[in-house]
């Protein structure tokens, strides 16, 4: 974990691929006990340490994660992810060439444990995203996603069925992993209101190495 931005209101990490968001029954540890655990350590908080999670990203993947540090500061954040003035940019590699530079994505998604897959219309949950092509050299794209809705494992399911699976994502038909296991799905930039001030900020993803393409374009 690398903090981006701590006051006494907000936590923003980079969360790296392969640590689940907040504990699972693989018993890892996960983003949420890392945040607390700096939190106690850089500002000396004593006794249990508060720490709100109000949006996820898959295990494998990689990118910004905001955490609120009171349950004030992390219900007006939840309440910005539901009326989606959060802006979330993707950077997302991805097998083959997207036979349109930019679109929309509109699909229905039914979810379970084992992952999300598309289905007829009205019978799942809608979902859409905008994209465009960064960068390509034919046989692997770099993508920039737009989410308009926040379904499971969307961007993953939704590429994959477009016929361009994530690198690494042998879940949704990559053909072979990673160096490092994870996917190259970066949840790149996050734009947000601060709960107290009202200001508007802006956080990136630090590098990331080993994909085939800079994710910054």
């Amino acid at each position: 974990m690398q903090v981006l931005y701590a006051d006494n209101h907000l936590l923003v990490v980079y969360k790296p691929g392969g640590i689940p968001v907040q504990a699972d029954a693989s018993g890892d540890e996960d983003l949420l006990t890392q945040g607390k655990a700096w939190i106690k350590r850089e500002k000396q908080k004593p006794g249990d340490v508060f720490l709100g999670l109000v949006h996820r990203l898959d295990r494998p993947a990689r990118g910004v994660v905001v955490l609120g540090r009171t349950s004030k500061a992390a219900a007006r954040l939840s309440a910005q992810f539901r009326d989606h003035t959060i802006e979330k940019i993707y950077r997302v590699a991805v097998h083959g060439k997207p036979r349109l530079s930019s679109g929309t994505l509109h699909d229905w998604l039914d979810s379970d444990e084992r992952g999300s897959r598309i289905v007829a219309p009205g019978r799942g949950k809608e979902s859409i995203l905008d994209y465009r092509v960064v960068q390509t050299d034919g046989a692997r794209s770099l993508l920039e996603i737009n989410l308009q809705t926040g379904r499971k494992h969307q961007i993953r399911c939704q590429l994959a069925a477009l016929g361009h699976p994530v690198l690494g994502d042998l879940r949704y038909g990559a053909p072979s992993p990673l160096p490092d296991k994870c996917i190259a799905l970066l949840a790149w930039r996050l734009t947000l209101t601060h709960p107290t001030t009202q200001e508007r900020l802006t956080f990136l993803a630090p590098d990331v190495a080993g994909w085939p393409f800079d994710p910054r374009g």
